[in-house]
């Protein structure tokens, strides 16, 4: 009996022991850490920022990035993420999702490969419990910071274009949200015309000429386009068909990236949201912390503001001016 109770505590013990000797103490930094990023891709300037920040953070840190370019493909990140799961050559798996839903399969084949995932920018509809946290702005605030924005320079009357992004990304599902959240206040404000133009600067252009054909402009009192890029083209577009931007038709998007103060120093948009680039680093600390065992909270926020001028960005963001 006295034997059995031995081996009952030594049992225990050992049990204890285990995690404790399979813990991990990762330096803060991450250096040595081989992680996976699967990026949406290079549709326009912000994510081009978004991913030279994230790969200039792992740089610093002395982590090994393997970056894939999805080229706006789930089917592309999916591959992507099989193939590191596969090689079992990644300490965890960065993705920067194109769209919202389908992602339950591959996330489970990474927890089951005990691979911790972080989702950064756009959200996922997937169990929390397949990923470790979401590293994001609140693109429902930058919605309605826009709306708020044009509530107040248009008392709240204005016939509004809206540009979407890619269809069932959370960024342009969120945003239309918030804005609408904003606009409903006012029974004199409504979109009147809403097309995607996926996030892409050619495509804003492509779909602001059809509306400019199909409507009357004096018809058109602002855009909100879901980002910058968009925006842009959208002010191509207006300029070539004889139309002021920024002041025949008001102009508020999001991103605020160097291209949208370009143009409100030529006059031709009114404001943008910022969307901070700047996620890597975040993304990379929730990672250390979980693979030291660490408690990591589900939504980790990157915040910005709404901005009318360079000057103004620029007092806020001392290191870019």
């Amino acid at each position: 009996m006295r034997h059995f109770k031995f081996v009952v505590v030594l049992f225990v013990l050992l049990a204890l022991l285990v995690p404790a000797s399979m813990a991990q103490d990762i330096p803060a930094s991450g250096e040595g850490l081989t992680i996976g990023f699967s990026q949406v891709g290079s549709e326009s300037a912000w994510r081009t920022a978004f991913t030279e920040a994230v790969q200039a953070e792992a740089q610093a840190r002395g982590i090994n990035l393997l970056f894939s370019d999805a080229q706006q493909s789930q089917e592309n990140q999916i591959a992507a993420m099989r193939a590191w799961i596969a090689q079992g050559d990644v300490d965890a798996i960065i993705l920067a999702p194109v769209v919202e839903s389908g992602w339950d399969d591959v996330l489970q084949e990474a927890a089951d490969a005990g691979i911790p995932v972080v989702i950064v920018d756009r959200n996922v509809d997937s169990d929390p419990s397949l990923f470790v946290t979401r590293v994001s702005s609140d693109f429902v605030h930058e919605g309605r910071l826009a709306g708020a924005w044009l509530a107040q320079a248009t008392s709240g009357k204005c016939n509004i274009v809206e540009l979407y992004g890619t269809v069932g990304s959370a960024a342009a599902e969120d945003r239309h949200t918030g804005f609408m959240d904003i606009i409903d206040l006012f029974p004199d404000m409504q979109i009147i015309h809403s097309e995607t133009g996926d996030f892409v600067r050619s495509e804003g252009k492509t779909v602001m000429e059809s509306i400019l054909s199909s409507e009357d402009p004096a018809n058109i009192c602002a855009l909100f386009a879901h980002n910058d890029d968009m925006a842009i083209g959208a002010i191509e577009a207006m300029k070539e068909a004889g139309i002021a931007p920024a002041k025949d038709i008001l102009i508020v998007s999001v991103d605020s990236i160097p291209d949208i103060y370009d143009a409100m120093d030529a006059g031709e948009t009114n404001a943008s949201v910022e969307l901070s680039p700047f996620m890597g680093g975040p993304a990379f600390d929730a990672v250390v912390s979980y693979l030291n065992g660490e408690d990591v909270p589900k939504w980790i926020p990157v915040g910005g503001g709404l901005y009318t001028s360079r000057a103004a960005y620029d007092a806020d963001h001392p290191a870019s001016s």
